[in-house]
């Protein structure tokens, strides 16, 4: 359903009023996905509601088989750039804007459910909090084939703008939930057979061989990774089975965490990829 937009204070785009506030968009129940590859994942590849689409003029056509996709009854504001611009509360040069609706994070045991049987990879972060690393490492986790994504309670919102942007709208279709525990629900995914595996610069870890996979690991796999500046805390470290590390240049300090996570998904994926 098509709505023409003309006045920036049209109670109608209220969800995008302000955009960058983002415990303001928060409050509203919704989560606000920007891009025409994030929206083409909201729409057809992830299980969040849309509430509504908001685009410049200019976006229109390039979103047309978006368009059919919706459902008919839901609305499609079109408005002039500068309008759009004015409502988000900046100049947004991309043009296109979706609002989704904000349901409560599934929990832990509903994740858990899916990740019962077969070989499995699942990626759990500690203490993430920038939303552009939140965002590449959801987009690794889905190039990589990972299964699911557990953070814990530090991690930023997969569910914030920039980290679904980052991620090429990843956060919307791996499927995430929270860990509440932390490190002892790792003890959960132990018990569910899974063998974990700690991703860290110390010179105690096993190293990761350039250009090949790992070999002779556990079909059901937990990849554990730390913010760049302390790395996994002590009780992270001990809660898991092996350490890893990436061999380096001498004098490298480190990398960064979603880098590092992309090279540690390909070398220990159950498929080899």
């Amino acid at each position: 359903m098509i709505i023409p937009i003309e006045d920036a204070g049209d109670p109608r785009v209220a969800d995008y009023v302000q955009v960058q506030e983002a415990d303001l968009v928060k409050r509203r129940g919704v989560f606000l996905v920007e891009g025409q590859t994030p929206i083409r994942t909201l729409v057809g590849h992830s299980h969040f509601g849309v509430r509504s689409l908001f685009l410049s003029e200019k976006r229109l056509g390039a979103l047309a088989d978006v368009l059919g996709a919706l459902a008919e009854e839901t609305p499609v504001y079109v408005a002039p750039q500068e309008v759009l611009s004015e409502v988000v509360g900046f100049d947004f040069h991309r043009g296109c804007l979706a609002a989704g609706t904000r349901a409560e994070a599934p929990p832990l045991e509903a994740v858990l459910e899916d990740l019962v049987h077969g070989p499995r990879l699942v990626v759990v972060l500690e203490g993430i909090a920038n939303h552009d690393n939140v965002g590449g490492l959801f987009r690794n986790a889905a190039c990589f084939g990972a299964d699911a994504v557990l953070l814990d309670p530090t991690c930023a919102d997969p569910l914030y703008r920039k980290a679904i942007r980052t991620s090429l709208g990843a956060t919307l279709k791996v499927p995430f939930a929270r860990l509440p525990d932390w490190p002892d629900s790792l003890d959960r995914l132990h018990g569910l057979g899974f063998a974990s595996f700690a991703l860290t610069p110390n010179p105690r870890a096993e190293v990761l061989a350039w250009g090949r996979p790992l070999s002779g690991l556990p079909p059901r796999r937990v990849l554990v990774l730390g913010t760049e500046g302390t790395g996994l805390t002590p009780q992270a470290l001990s809660a898991c089975h092996r350490w890893l590390r990436i061999p380096m240049a001498p004098g490298a300090d480190s990398l960064n965490v979603a880098t590092a996570s992309g090279i540690a998904m390909w070398a220990m994926h159950p498929d080899g990829r």
